[in-house]
């Protein structure tokens, strides 16, 4: 029994070649995709659990006491 649909169009071994190349390249993409809107999720659920520093009040150290403002 043949599963393949008559009405679609059998393409030839480059034309075949061609399309599975973007397909992969396709699906590629789609990965990089995903990946980078995980990291990008993960950086924003951290930085919204992040706490702020309590320095207890002490005044910011000037490391570069001979620049004047």
């Amino acid at each position: 029994m043949d599963d393949t649909d008559p009405s679609l169009p059998v393409l030839g071994p480059h034309a075949q070649r061609a399309k599975d190349k973007r397909d992969a390249q396709r699906a590629a993409a789609l990965r990089a995709n995903l990946r980078r809107r995980k990291v990008q999720e993960r950086g924003r659920d951290e930085d919204a659990q992040a706490q702020p520093v309590d320095d207890g009040g002490a005044e910011p150290h000037n490391a570069f006491p001979h620049i004047s403002d």
